[in-house]
């Protein structure tokens, strides 16, 4: 604002009120309108947020009051932690959960080493390497039961065709599921091959997602194929690897319908994991000794979940 000589102070005055005022009234404008678009970007926060409440948050709590009860369809008495000591004193209860753990690393860790290798091949100069991947992801088709009811009729002791394979070759035929120290990791076994695919192809994305000109350069120096795997695929393949880390093992940590197929359970309680034992306790109609299963592999898929993720993340961020 420029003075005009001749004005009297009081003009002067006068006309800096008056832009004060201007500025002022624009200020309170800019606020609103700011204030109009936070209000503007929450409405579209708000249905995700109801959803997450009421199809999450509301049934953790829930599941957290009732699994401290014993109730049932009609009613529910406050016994405190008589449900979480019972799942842990009991032998067939808290075996469960060291047959989940079992479960869920050899499957998780198999899976990766073994669709590394298998990517690795598919990605090579090969005729059939199209129909190659098509028979590698078959297996994701066929339903987890269907699977887990075929493998058990393969791995039958008398009449499976495994057993009548190892005979023809000279060899005692295995109790593959009636065995107790054989039969979780024969479970295992069929669900290493069941999710192999899903491991293949992000294994296949991520290593067709590598900037050819890295291999061109290695090259040159005089890189053979093992330091090529080793100094260039294997690094830039990581973000693909921590995601498949991250899906086998909370895949493995809450499994149950291949269990259920193959085994039931059995022998015994050989093959029982967290979530057929929680199954089990919820037919037989212990509800609150079920329900506080339910919360404690909710916790257990919790301490293992994120921390490894925070692992995986930062060493990816170290690898980049």
């Amino acid at each position: 604002m420029g003075i005009i000589p001749g004005q009297s102070l009081f003009e002067i005055l006068c006309r800096l009120l008056y832009c004060r005022r201007l500025i002022s009234f624009k200020e309170v404008i800019m606020k609103a309108k700011r204030k109009k678009n936070k209000l503007y970007s929450f409405w579209f926060v708000v249905p995700s947020l109801v959803i997450f409440g009421i199809f999450f948050l509301y049934p953790i709590v829930t599941s957290l009051y009732y699994s401290m009860t014993v109730w049932n369809f009609d009613s529910a008495t406050f016994c405190g932690l008589d449900n979480y000591i019972m799942f842990f004193s009991e032998n067939s209860l808290s075996s469960s959960i060291v047959h989940t753990l079992i479960y869920a690393f050899c499957t998780s860790a198999l899976k990766v080493l073994i669709a590394f290798f298998i990517a690795i091949f598919l990605c090579s100069k090969i005729r059939t390497k199209g129909f190659i991947r098509s028979a590698v992801f078959f297996p994701n088709l066929v339903s987890t039961m269907a699977v887990g009811l075929t493998f058990s009729a393969l791995m039958h002791p008398t009449k499976g065709l495994f057993n009548m394979a190892l005979q023809a070759v000279g060899f005692a035929p295995v109790n593959f599921l009636g065995d107790m120290n054989l039969a979780l990791y024969s479970v295992i076994a069929t669900d290493v091959w069941k999710g192999l695919s899903i491991s293949v192809v992000i294994y296949i994305a991520g290593v067709q997602s590598i900037d050819g000109t890295y291999y061109e350069a290695a090259s040159i120096d005089g890189a053979n194929g093992w330091q090529k795997l080793k100094n260039i695929t294997l690094p830039l393949v990581a973000p693909s690897q921590n995601s498949i880390i991250i899906l086998s093992l909370i895949g493995g940590l809450r499994s149950f319908d291949l269990i259920w197929g193959m085994t039931g359970g059995g022998p015994g309680f050989a093959t029982d994991v967290m979530a057929s034992v929680i199954y089990k306790e919820y037919a037989y109609g212990f509800y609150g000794l079920s329900t506080a299963g339910n919360v404690i592999m909710l916790v257990l898929i919790s301490c293992i979940a994120f921390p490894l993720q925070h692992f995986l993340m930062k060493r990816e961020e170290a690898i980049q």
